[in-house]
């Protein structure tokens, strides 16, 4: 299997991106571009080949490149990002996957999408429905991803900015997720409550092992409690903008034909 993950250099305007819940604070965009680096380096170091998307200097969240797409084995879903201003993003995307040679779909108006709302694990792919993806967008997914064996199911998001800024899964299958900021934890078979903690996030880098942010020491040790190896890194300064270390990647675990 061919482990590649898809990532954005982020723009010098980084300090300029959208914020819904959070309060704004000031963010150091060199800062940023060493975490951003420190990012890729830890991916790469466990084995997955970085694929970069043309840096969009003019597109402050561009960094955040899971919002702009969702890929289902060799299968390419191009976003319809719910904010206008995000919307030029997705065609860097769709270039460099089209040339990675997965074929290619678009979410079309009416529907609204960010790859941030979207959980896939073993064939289940839960869409938060909230202020940036619209069930428009959810059946258009639906479409396009029930003939590759996927069941889509939709979710409510009201307390956070995207689904997964409220909820991520562990290798397993366990949803795990700080649950003030769940809408309905019933939503999942197996759902895991973690402290109270910026990011308590997980990208899944193999079997056992798991990324997260330095910002969630508490939940790191109920992760290798469970027996998870931990990789842990410093994103402190997207975590300013409502991001976390699902968002700075999109991960793609095979090569297409």
């Amino acid at each position: 299997m061919t482990l590649r993950a898809l990532v954005r250099r982020p723009s010098p305007r980084l300090a300029e991106g959208l914020l819904t819940h959070l309060d704004r604070r000031p963010v150091d965009p060199d800062l940023a571009l060493r975490q951003w680096e420190g990012y890729v380096a830890a991916l790469a170091g466990e084995g997955w080949e970085i694929a970069e998307v043309p840096a969009a200097a003019d597109c402050p969240d561009s960094a955040f490149v899971e919002d702009t797409v969702v890929v289902y084995d060799d299968l390419a879903v191009i976003s319809r990002p719910g904010a206008l201003e995000r919307r030029a993003e997705t065609a860097g995307t769709e270039e460099t996957l089209a040339g990675l040679g997965y074929r290619i779909a678009r979410i079309e108006e009416p529907g609204t999408l960010d790859g941030g709302d979207v959980l896939k694990h073993d064939g289940r792919v839960w869409v938060g429905l909230g202020g940036r993806t619209n069930q428009a967008a959810v059946d258009q997914l639906t479409d396009l991803l029930t003939p590759l064996g996927a069941e889509v199911v939709g979710v409510p998001v009201t307390r956070v900015l995207h689904l997964k800024s409220a909820v991520t899964a562990l290798p397993d299958g366990t949803v795990v997720g700080f649950e003030p900021l769940v809408d309905d934890v019933r939503a999942w078979q197996r759902f895991q409550p973690v402290p109270e903690e910026p990011g308590a996030h997980v990208v899944l880098l193999g079997d056992r092992t798991v990324l997260m942010s330095t910002a969630a020491p508490r939940s790191r040790r109920l992760f290798e409690e469970r027996g998870l190896r931990v990789v842990a890194v410093d994103i402190g300064e997207f975590e300013k903008l409502e991001g976390c270390v699902t968002c700075l990647s999109v991960r793609l675990r095979h090569r297409p034909s």
